[in-house]
């Protein structure tokens, strides 16, 4: 499998002027699936077939304090045979295992980098812990 292409389609943050965090904001992810084709005549003339995945990723704060949601499209490349079987499941809205790991892989990676730069520019909590120092203590 390899990634040929991958772009954002939509960034969205909603963040009502009212909104004050209370003391426990819970943060919540959610990545999925919207849909999923085949595509017919990719740029590359290669004996793999090219797949299209629409997807989305949610940040959503919780209680209504925001909400990021990021949509977009990753264009893979994949031997016949694992194309034929992604096609045939994605008819009962299910994907193997092995590609489902390799697409969120890159959707989270992508997607988490963008959501902190969203999060930073809006003085939002950032849905991930960041690496910190610490004073270390000496025994």
């Amino acid at each position: 499998m390899k990634v040929i292409g991958f772009n954002f389609t939509k960034l969205s943050i909603d963040k009502p002027d009212k909104s004050q965090p209370t003391e426990k904001v819970d943060i919540e992810t959610k990545m999925d699936i919207i849909s999923l084709t085949e595509v017919k005549d990719h740029p590359l003339k290669t004996s793999d077939d090219a797949i299209s995945v629409d997807f989305e990723y949610i940040v959503d704060y919780k209680p209504d304090f925001a909400k990021i949601e990021i949509k977009g499209r990753v264009l893979l490349m994949l031997n016949p045979k694992l194309a034929k079987e992604v096609i045939k499941s994605w008819e009962k809205k299910e994907v193997p295992e092995e590609f489902r790991m390799f697409l969120f892989n890159i959707v989270l990676r992508k997607s988490t980098l963008k959501a902190l730069q969203l999060e930073e520019e809006l003085n939002l909590p950032l849905h991930i812990p960041m690496p910190s120092f610490r004073k270390s203590e000496k025994k």
